[in-house]
């Protein structure tokens, strides 16, 4: 009979167990995150960027290529990191190069894209930063070091007709410094960049 009731009393607790979680998980939780996409629209709708003309054009959370149909870099354009995520920023394919450093084919790549980004930009190779030639972990990351936009910024100026000043004043409307001042790196998002510089001939 005690074993009756203590199997009993172990359902009864496992019930309002199970009741208290649902109510606190299952309910309290979904409403929570629910009033912070509400209070947070653009967070919780993919952080869209839209153009002049009100088209979306991407999101500021995930990186874009800006090269023509041959690959080669639009010189007008702020250039991203590479990607390795599929053909290139492909949010279905998320993933990094996996390559370690002493890898004989990540080295390569290394060499090859930091020579032909000194070509491009007219510096000594060692100048080029480190970002600049390797992927992010994720291959979608929107964001370059501020040494690599400073490298752009005389190119581009060339490009669009416009004062290197002009587009250093972009550079730095579009970056982030550390996270809680100490986290991380400082990072200039070149989607939302050259989105803006498209804005100067509106």
């Amino acid at each position: 009979m005690s074993t009756a009731r203590a199997s009993l009393r172990t359902t009864a607790v496992a019930v309002r167990a199970m009741l208290v979680f649902t109510l606190v998980l299952g309910v309290g939780y979904t409403l929570v995150i629910s009033l912070i996409g509400l209070a947070l629209p653009a967070q919780a709708g993919g952080s869209l960027l839209r153009n002049g003309e009100g088209e979306v054009v991407g999101s500021a959370l995930v990186g874009q290529s800006f090269t023509n149909a041959d690959g080669a870099a639009l010189p007008q354009y702020f250039q991203s990191r590479p990607s390795a995520a599929g053909d290139g920023y492909d949010a279905a394919a998320s993933s990094g190069s996996n390559l370690g450093p002493n890898n004989a084919d990540l080295v390569d790549a290394v060499t090859e894209r930091r020579e032909a980004i000194a070509d491009r930009e007219g510096v000594d190779a060692a100048d080029v930063p480190a970002d600049a030639v390797t992927a992010s972990g994720s291959g979608l990351d929107p964001h370059i070091s501020p040494a690599y936009a400073e490298l752009q910024v005389a190119r581009v100026a060339a490009e669009r007709g416009v004062s290197d000043t002009e587009v250093r004043e972009l550079v730095a409307a579009h970056t982030t410094g550390r996270d809680l001042g100490f986290l991380g790196e400082p990072r200039v998002n070149v989607v939302e960049l050259n989105l803006a510089l498209d804005g100067l001939a509106r």
